[in-house]
């Protein structure tokens, strides 16, 4: 089958107005719809290595840049990726691409862009090991690791999504850096509320620098000590070919880490949202070390909690926080503004649809930043929801003022919109409930069984809330959690607020009676 015919088809294809999680839905049919025109079946790929190639590029190439599919439509490239593929070597199939494009228009035009190629050849490798482990061929085993990356697979998506508009905040590393020229080890702890963009600034930092990490994720129930250390343990005996260190604890990897380092080296470790984890033992949260070798740093971040709470002492170690809150309040609201007008001038998914928004209104554009900036309360959670909802049209009927306050008034007036306050809505509610309840990912299916319910019903509510949901693949299989612990914060405030509302009160059970059902 010929690539160029295949590349004009995605490229002939218009790039949905919104981003790809909130339209994965729209995104799939149009995936099917491709591959039906090039008489694939949707359900099953072909067992021949071209015929797989072709298929995971229609998967993969659904709303991509013309300079990257016109990449991937080139010979040089698939016979580069298929070497890289049969000798487990990613990076190897990175230096080629690099190669291939040194001198060339389309070397430019990626910078030019901002595109990220190597998360780019990264995400088509994984799209390919997907499709090829489908077909259940032997012909594709044994499947490579494709990381191109220092970052654990287990975060990447997290990573990249987070930095997708990432602007500002420059105080923050700039604080850090002044830290660790005045110390030489120490804990770096980032204070703020839900939505003030900790995740954000911990993702940037290890995006940028490479850096060891780990972030706690509730919903995920990735948030236990034992998890944290064969994490951080796997990055640095990679990262240090350190030797018989499988079962080291982390002061242990520390010190023989130390040991390694060359002339101005250090290691700094990112530690994401100390206050999601889940840990009975007593002593430091995630068992940190009470001290630590020189020029190794953590930097930490966590929302607010009560003295009693923060199960963190190191007394023998320099330790800093940086309060979102407090610190650098004019800062923090540049930064806003900043992100504000990165959706208005650069955003190329919003900016029209939201420039238009405010012509309907005859505001100035500046007006618009100031007001939405003021209404955000400083909290990048909310401008990600408000924003992508003033582009798709959601609040055509509301003007500025009536825009709600902050992140938690912007979910409760999402959920009285939404009606879901409403007997005629109790399903819904209980859907999310499941969620909320069982803490890990779970397929469409399995939420299905539990809510008794037919399965495209089920994915329907999912389409709607996608948004607020986090869908990840996870072994071939598509799973849903909550995307945000400020929303998993709402929705139990929400069962506290009216504990005898018939889906509350049924959610347990029905959760416990499917899997007394499975286990039968």
């Amino acid at each position: 089958m010929s690539l160029d015919l295949v590349v004009n088809a995605l490229k002939s294809i218009a790039k949905p107005g919104a981003s790809w999680v909130i339209n994965q839905a729209q995104r799939n049919e149009t995936v099917v719809r491709t591959l039906k025109q090039f008489n694939f079946d949707p359900v099953q790929p072909p067992k021949d290595v071209d015929g797989v190639y072709v298929y995971s590029l229609i998967e993969y190439g659904v709303g991509k840049p013309e300079v990257i599919l016109n990449l991937f439509r080139e010979k040089e490239i698939k016979y580069a990726f298929w070497s890289a593929y049969t000798s487990n070597n990613p990076l190897g199939f990175y230096k080629e691409v690099e190669k291939f494009l040194q001198g060339k228009d389309s070397e430019f035009d990626i910078r030019l862009m901002r595109i990220e190629l190597r998360s780019e050849l990264e995400e088509f490798g994984e799209t390919f090991i997907k499709v090829a482990k489908t077909t259940k061929s032997r012909d594709f085993e044994p499947f490579p690791e494709w990381n191109l990356d220092e970052y654990p697979a287990e975060f990447k998506s997290l990573i990249r999504e987070k930095i997708r508009s990432f602007c500002g905040r420059k105080f923050v590393f700039e604080t850090f850096k002044q830290f660790t020229e005045k110390h030489r080890n120490g804990y770096f702890t980032v204070v703020g509320d839900a939505g003030m963009g900790k995740s954000t600034i911990a993702a940037k930092y290890v995006w940028d620098n490479k850096s060891p990490c780990y972030f706690n994720i509730r919903s995920d129930n990735r948030n236990r000590p034992e998890l944290f250390l064969e994490s951080i343990r796997k990055q640095l005996i990679k990262r240090y070919q350190l030797q018989s260190a499988e079962k080291a604890n982390l002061a242990d990897l520390l010190e023989q880490v130390s040991k390694k380092f060359t002339a101005g080296e250090c290691l700094v470790i990112v530690v994401d949202a100390l206050d999601e984890v889940e840990q009975k033992s007593g002593g430091n949260l995630l068992d940190l070390p009470p001290s630590l070798p020189e020029r190794v740093y953590f930097i930490l971040t966590r929302r607010p909690y009560t003295i009693d709470k923060k199960r963190f002492s190191a007394p023998d170690v320099p330790v800093e926080e940086l309060d979102l809150r407090k610190s650098n309040i004019n800062l923090s609201r540049e930064d806003i503004k900043e992100y504000i007008w990165f959706f208005l001038n650069a955003d190329k998914d919003y900016k029209d649809a939201i420039k238009q928004w405010i012509q309907n209104l005859n505001i100035s554009d500046k007006d618009f930043v100031e007001q939405v900036a003021t209404k955000s309360e400083n909290n990048f959670m909310y401008l990600r929801y408000i924003l992508p909802g003033i582009a798709q049209g959601k609040y055509n009927d509301l003007n500025l003022k009536q825009l709600p306050d902050g992140l938690q008034d912007y979910y409760q007036v999402h959920w009285i919109r939404m009606g879901m306050d409403e007997k005629l809505q109790d399903i819904k509610v209980f859907i999310l409930f499941i969620l909320v309840e069982i803490g890990t990912p779970i397929t469409c299916e399995m939420i299905a069984a539990i809510a008794e319910r037919d399965e495209d019903n089920v994915q329907s509510v999912l389409d709607e809330w996608v948004e607020y949901l986090k869908p990840q693949d996870l072994e071939g299989e598509t799973c849903y959690s909550i995307y945000h612990a400020s929303f998993l914060d709402f929705l139990k405030a929400k069962r506290e607020l009216n504990p005898k509302r018939k889906p509350f009160q049924e959610v347990n059970q029905r959760i416990a009676d499917y899997f007394v059902r499975k286990m039968a």
